[in-house]
């Protein structure tokens, strides 16, 4: 199982490299067109979907890297069983925030698929289509949290060391 999750994060953060792939072509093309004297209709909105989809196929690897921006002050000054409870709770709130996402978002493209809602750019897109790696990005995201969760909770987890988040600086 743990192959199969840690598979799932890596093929998101693989999709995610290439929607930032994708970002980098629609902003050239976009810069050339411009010197070169030709349009491609809705270049600017499919370089805003890609910036989406590398965003939210990208937030389970983070998670689960550590790369995450956490706030520890508390917990960093608690020990033992009331850090390890500290920890339990707010990975508790962040599944159940991140499933709610989830839920919202597999939601809105479903709906926009139903509707057959379009982009109001020149190029109308159907919405459902850019909507999809938000989708996908949210459901895994909850996963990895989910993840986290049960990890903490049979104490297998790996504990953040604090002078780690100070690597960045």
């Amino acid at each position: 199982m743990r192959r199969a999750l840690d598979a799932l994060y890596d093929g998101c953060a693989a999709l995610a490299a290439l929607a930032m792939l994708a970002l980098l072509a629609a902003v050239l093309l976009s810069i050339l067109g411009r010197q070169l004297g030709f349009n491609i209709p809705g270049i600017d909105a499919y370089a805003g979907y890609a910036m989406a989809a590398a965003g939210f196929l990208a937030l389970a690897h983070t998670l689960k890297r550590g790369e995450h921006i956490r706030v520890t002050l508390l917990v960093a000054r608690l020990r033992g069983r009331a850090r390890r409870a500290a920890e339990l709770w707010a990975l508790g709130a962040a599944t159940a925030l991140a499933l709610l996402g989830a839920v919202y978002s597999v939601r809105l493209a479903w709906m926009s698929w139903t509707l057959h809602d379009v982009s109001t750019a020149s190029d109308a897109t159907p919405l459902w289509i850019p909507q999809l790696s938000m989708a996908l990005g949210s459901v895994v995201l909850a996963i990895a949290f989910a993840d986290e969760l049960l990890l903490e909770a049979r104490g297998r987890r790996a504990n953040d060391d604090p002078a780690e988040a100070l690597r960045n600086e």
